[in-house]
């Protein structure tokens, strides 16, 4: 990595104007192409895909989407004639608009059923044409909501009219604004505070557009921008500081920037690309359990995670270059000048006197971190998978309004009910499709079951069946089991009938069982790739074990506070993040792929100090206490950083971007404060040298990384702590 810095440092100016000459081609070519996201479908073999296969197939319509128009008249019913002259005038507007397909409404006489019971809610099914524009559905909006009034209440949801919220640039740039004021606290110097963030930005802006042309080549969804700024801008700033650190210890032992700069990238620098490498692992990892949105995203993901290690080891060497001494405050300038610098003092920091006590007390600190640490990821136990919908936006939503009024009037199921595809060719199969329809009004949880008129010839039935419960209950998860289960089965004994269980809620249904049953081999395979990479890098046993069973407890740390928020619903309203509900399914995969990554970084970072300690002194002891103290400082730094700006995210108004802020912010607060400054030095401290060792024919077996830097070179000066006692199991 050395000759890397100090070719960036001579070519500092051309190494700066080629990134922004590349952000600026790459900006200039989504200008001219625009974005391709889309989300794209999953490949599972489940009942609800061959009901969604079977009806596209026997499907003659060309009309695209649809959506709900909702209305309640205060005080009265919506059969009176003020608010029938008002909707039905406005139905026929919006029949006559540009990109409509078809209106089905409620006053006529194939349309009463759309009236609810009481008379004070009714609907209307708006079809859209296959290439309807945006422009086209924004103006059927407008003439919807034309009559509201007083007393007269409209409300808008479907797949047509829902409108996923834009990202807030507002709250985004907040975490940003967070993450340079806590530096510029921490440090005092106003460089050392820009450097990360103008390198972290650097590297996701590059990313960002490289994402959006890449869209155009694979599907990419519609999420993937925001979740790649979310995780790149988190570890880019930490990737910078780490470097920028070490850069800034040399030159308080008296190194000159060239030289400093080129010692910072072959310590820090290769650890800042070794663990860039692993969180790119773990998403690339992803792959394997083959679900289209999370390929997107973990692709996505992983560009940006590259982009942001290779702005970290080339743009900062430059920029380093460039500001030369003044990543030093005027204090520390002058400390230096006077060769009396931070380092060089005989009294331990706020880190050395915790790394001391940690050492003393290493039983009681570890049994108690590690108590607090299951009790935050207990909640995990009841995670439940699932989709959210327009029964999750808070109240102020069209959506959310028009959900709670139609549950209101016809149920809580008929926002959500089941598309039951029915393959009956013979006259046999059709008349057992009529006494399955009877036997589904009888069966407990169902609200109502009706099958749809078939054409003459047509050999595949649709039965629409409404659960009297909503989409998200479990109850409704455990009809459509009782449906498969039990119900079809005994209806399709003795014919040739075969029924499959369809619909938006069987396909949520069905999407989270897949991936609840893929999460447990994941987290297994997660654990065991970490143990590999860190039994490489560190030539122990004893640390990659213990990493990975506590990478294990930090990604039940971040499920359990999800689980907190968002299905339990504690503080959910104060956030602004709608009803309670379960977690999104494809949520807990991505969480484990990005968690896996971060918490090895901290543990490459702890643990590469204190291996090169290790290899300096053979002092098992001092190179944990020492370790844990030079790291303490710079990991507490890089999670409040990671906490800004993962928490910033929480406010965009996007749910599943909330729930990845949520997670991300605590386990990593979580990981960094209780894991590495307290459980992995306790439990290294207690077993003493037995934590570097390794069989001799695997440590000939295995390939020679050093994530620290070679070890014979001299490390930077160490602070002079007394050797307090400890009661450790050995030395």
């Amino acid at each position: 990595m050395s000759p890397l810095a100090r070719w960036c440092h001579r070519h500092r100016l051309a190494v700066v104007l080629a990134w922004v000459g590349l952000l600026l081609a790459l900006g200039a070519g989504v200008g001219a192409a625009g974005d391709a996201f889309g989300n794209s479908p999953t490949s599972q073999d489940t009942d609800s895909a061959r009901a969604t296969a079977l009806l596209q197939q026997a499907s003659s319509s060309a009309a695209g989407k649809s959506g709900r128009v909702v209305w309640q008249l205060k005080g009265g019913t919506v059969t009176e004639p003020v608010a029938e002259r008002a909707m039905t005038g406005a139905l026929e507007h919006i029949a006559d608009a540009p990109g409509v397909a078809a209106v089905a409404g409620p006053y006529t006489p194939d349309g009463k059923s759309q009236v609810s019971k009481d008379g004070r809610t009714a609907y209307a099914t708006v079809a859209f044409d296959r290439d309807v524009t945006d422009a086209q559905v924004d103006h059927v909006k407008e003439l919807a909501t034309a009559p509201e009034s007083g007393s007269l209440h409209i409300a808008l949801n479907g797949q047509a009219f829902t409108v996923n919220p834009e990202p807030d640039a507002v709250a985004d740039a907040m975490g940003i604004v967070l993450a340079f004021i806590v530096l510029l606290f921490v440090f005092r110097a106003v460089w050392v505070a820009a450097l990360p963030i103008i390198t972290a930005v650097v590297g996701v802006g590059t990313s960002a557009v490289t994402v959006i042309l890449l869209s155009h080549v694979i599907t990419l969804s519609d999420t993937t921008l925001t979740l790649g700024s979310l995780i790149g801008l988190g570890v880019g700033i930490d990737y910078a500081l780490f470097v920028v650190n070490r850069h800034r210890a040399n030159l308080m032992a008296g190194m000159g920037v060239a030289e400093s700069t080129a010692k910072a990238l072959n310590t820090s620098g290769r650890a800042v690309v070794f663990a860039g490498l692993t969180v790119v692992v773990a998403l690339l990892g992803m792959l394997t359990l083959n679900v289209g949105i999370i390929n997107g995203m973990a692709i996505g993901a992983a560009v940006t995670v590259v982009l942001t290690v290779l702005a970290a080891i080339t743009l900062l060497p430059a920029l380093l270059g460039m500001i030369g001494p003044r990543v030093l405050s005027r204090t520390e300038r002058r400390d230096m000048a006077a060769r009396v610098s931070q380092q060089s003092s005989n009294r331990p920091g706020l880190w050395g006197r915790w790394a001391e006590r940690v050492q003393a007390r290493p039983k009681t600190l570890g049994v108690v971190a590690l108590a607090v640490l299951a009790a935050l990821a207990f909640p995990t136990l009841s995670l439940r998978l699932g989709a959210s919908d327009d029964g999750n936006l808070p109240t102020t939503s069209t959506n959310r309004q028009a959900y709670d009024m139609v549950a209101e009037g016809f149920g809580p199921g008929f926002n959500g009910p089941l598309v039951l595809a029915v393959q009956a060719p013979t006259a046999a199969d059709q008349a057992a499709e009529a006494k399955l329809v009877t036997s589904l009004e009888q069966v407990d949880g169902v609200a109502s079951a009706a099958a749809a008129p078939r054409k003459e010839g047509q050999t595949v039935g649709v039965i629409s069946v409404v659960p009297t419960t909503s989409p998200q209950s479990a109850a409704t998860s455990d009809l459509i089991h009782h449906l498969r289960d039990d119900v079809i089965p005994e209806a399709e004994r003795g014919t040739s009938m075969k029924v499959y269980v369809g619909g938006v809620t069987a396909s949520n249904d069905d999407f989270a069982s897949v991936l609840m049953g893929k999460l447990p081999v994941f987290v297994l395979v997660i654990a065991a790739l970490g143990f590999l990479l860190l039994t490489v890098a560190f030539r122990s046993l004893l640390i990659p074990a213990v990493g990975a069973v506590l990478n294990i407890l930090s990604i039940g740390v971040a499920f359990g506070a999800i689980v907190v928020v968002f299905q339990y619903g504690f503080g959910a309203g104060l956030l602004g993040l709608g009803a309670a509900g379960p977690i999104e399914s494809f949520v807990p995969i991505l969480v484990v792929g990005i968690m896996f990554g971060l918490s090895m970084d901290y543990q490459v970072f702890l643990v590469s100090r204190m291996r090169e300690e290790w290899a300096h002194t053979g002092d098992s002891r001092r190179a944990v206490r020492v370790g844990q103290a030079e790291t303490g400082k710079v990991i507490a730094v890089a999670a409040a950083i990671m906490v800004c700006v993962f928490g910033s995210f929480v406010f965009g108004g996007m749910r599943v971007i909330s729930e990845f802020g949520v997670s991300l912010a605590v386990a990593v607060a979580v990981d960094a404060l209780l894991i590495r400054m307290v459980v992995v030095p306790a439990l290294m401290h207690l077993c003493g040298r037995a934590n570097w060792w390794l069989p001799r024919r695997l440590d000939r077996a295995l390939p020679n990384v050093s994530v620290e830097g070679p070890a014979d070179e001299p490390a930077h000066p160490l602070p002079a702590v007394r050797e307090p006692e400890t009661t450790g199991l050995a030395r």
